[in-house]
């Protein structure tokens, strides 16, 4: 096969400062060939992103130094020597990028079709009315309900599965010799995320251009790739057929990558980490201690939840509104230092069964009965004794921590609010305690949220909610969106909080692979409404309705 992207000796570097700079990119060449899928795969930080925003010239120039002896060849033509004109030309018609975050990328104050239309427009020369009619094409071809419609809508009127699509008929608008496709299924349900994948199969069969896909998730590569390529700390470790890849790693981190991630038919009392694997404690085909899990009616219960409802009240027209039932009689019970998975797609009211439970939703009906008490009819004042005993840690570390706040800070308020500690002193010395004990350096007391990754930001949420000594922790995709190794890391944590502590998890998730590694019990939602309940075990090895059975067979097995 010809090449048609070839990417030689890419250095990029990052000013920190006037006389810092970060080596982000070291060196790396690859290629990606004509109507092929090539797999840029590894862990925040190892410069993959960074890779492909140098290829599309989206990189700050203020900040970036790229070395002139780097070169990237697109059909054959130099792209870094190109003017700013011949760039913007060249990206967008014949290279064009799906971004991570379609809500990010989309512009909230225009409809999906004009933003659409304004790429045809650009790059294709087409008239207003030739761009709508080719807009409705594309969102029919992506997959988009009632496109007539929705060409209308804007992006906050569309759930993240159909924004993503919407980013993918933009992509494909001007049939695209290549396509890169960073980490467009991050965060997105087993379900929604198959059908993007296909969606992309099918794409790049039909207009026989060449895709780029950068992820974390092997699992997903192994089912796409024709190629792989293997990156950590802005070089290449391993590249090669995806069969050689998956079936034959030959770098120690390729293997601990393979292995990281939680599997179905396993359940180790703790999950191997990256360094697991290279510092020779952790080997593939070494058999781990497993853990048991399972719900017996005699344990005890630390939660009992009734028929429980939320509805929300719509705006219709100019003075009508209606009623849209997110939960709807929705009952389980959960055993003190036990873990209760709740899964299902966007919009099937997990998330919103959690913040009902925590009051940050008013409930429309139902009961959550701890330790015989009601903490859905409790007033204000009552409920104020019961919230350091339910706690959350919420999805985004990025949106739940204040960005003004020291860590210190973060951790010392809810101690003051609830009068945890005699004095300030005890309060601190806590502090320092918890933020050894998620993994994070006294130092950290001081630092600011933007100062860590991604992962130690959770960590940080984790040891906020851990001031409280609660005895329920409500997980909400608390893991969802991270690495591999630092996903097993938190899982880790989270299992060893519980051993300690005799916790109880709502672990809140759309990730069926974690949630049975995590989960005594399984709660399968849909539309609002509990579609099955079971042991973990046997949920997974048996599913009994319809709708479970869609959600396991989505779950990727490529790794």
């Amino acid at each position: 096969m010809t090449a048609l992207l070839q990417v030689r000796d890419l250095r990029v570097s990052f000013k920190v400062d006037k006389k810092t700079t970060f080596e982000a990119v070291k060196g790396i060449s690859f290629v990606v060939p004509r109507n092929a899928t090539v797999a840029l795969v590894g862990e925040s930080g190892s410069g993959k992103s960074v890779s492909s925003l140098a290829v599309m010239g989206l990189l700050p120039p203020e900040t970036t130094i790229i070395d002139p002896r780097s070169s990237i060849l697109f059909d054959g033509r130099e792209v870094l020597g190109l003017s700013t004109r011949e760039r913007r030309a060249l990206c967008g018609k014949d290279i064009s990028m799906i971004f991570q975050e379609p809500m990010s990328s989309l512009n909230p104050v225009f409809t999906v079709g004009f933003q659409i239309g304004e790429v045809l427009r650009r790059h294709m020369g087409m008239s207003a009315r030739q761009a709508r009619a080719r807009t409705l094409e594309l969102l029919e071809e992506v997959g988009i309900p009632d496109p007539a419609d929705k060409i209308d809508a804007y992006p906050s009127q569309m759930s993240g599965g159909q924004q993503q699509r919407v980013m993918i008929a933009m992509a494909i608008a001007c049939e695209p010799k290549l396509l890169i496709a960073d980490e467009p299924t991050t965060a997105l349900d087993v379900t929604i995320q198959k059908q993007i994948m296909e969606l992309i199969a099918r794409l790049q069969k039909r207009l026989q251009m060449s895709v780029l896909f950068i992820t974390h998730d092997l699992g997903l590569v192994g089912e796409i790739a024709d190629r792989v390529i293997v990156m950590r700390h802005g070089e290449v470790r391993e590249e090669g057929e995806a069969a050689q890849v998956f079936g034959e790693p030959r770098d120690a981190y390729t293997r601990a990558l393979l292995h990281c991630r939680p599997k179905l038919d396993e359940r180790p009392v703790r999950l191997p980490v990256i360094d697991d694997y290279l510092n020779g404690s952790a080997a593939p085909g070494i058999a781990l201690p497993q853990r048991e899990r399972g719900y017996t009616p005699g344990d005890d219960k630390v939660l009992e939840v009734r028929n429980l409802a939320k509805s929300f009240w719509l705006r219709e027209g100019l003075f009508g509104k209606r009623e849209f039932k997110a939960v709807k009689d929705v009952s389980f019970t959960l055993a003190r230092g036990k873990t209760l998975g709740v899964v299902g797609e966007s919009g099937s009211g997990k998330t919103t069964v959690g913040l009902t439970l925590l009051r940050l939703h008013r409930a429309t009906g139902g009961s959550a009965l701890f330790e015989g008490r009601d903490l859905l009819a409790m007033d204000e004042r009552e409920f104020q004794a019961y919230k350091r005993r339910i706690q959350i840690i919420f999805q985004n570390p990025y949106a739940s921590l204040n960005p003004r706040f020291t860590v210190g800070q973060i951790l010392l308020e809810p101690m003051r609010i609830h009068k945890i500690g005699a004095n300030d002193r005890e309060r601190v010395e806590m502090a320092h305690y918890l933020l050894k004990r998620v993994g994070l350096p006294e130092q950290a007391f001081h630092r600011y949220p933007h100062e860590f990754s991604g992962g130690q930001r959770q960590r940080i949420a984790i040891a906020r909610c851990l001031t409280m000594k609660p005895e329920i922790l409500v997980c909400d995709e608390s893991v969802s969106a991270l690495d591999v190794s630092v996903q097993a890391q938190v899982l880790n944590l989270l299992q060893d909080l519980q051993d300690e502590y005799k916790m109880s998890y709502i672990f809140i998730s759309h990730d069926l692979s974690v949630v049975k590694y995590i989960s005594d019990q399984v709660m399968v939602m849909h539309h609002g409404s509990v579609v099955e309940l079971n042991d973990s075990d046997e949920l997974y090895r048996n599913p009994q309705q319809p709708y479970t059975r869609q959600l396991l067979a989505a779950i990727p097995r490529g790794a």
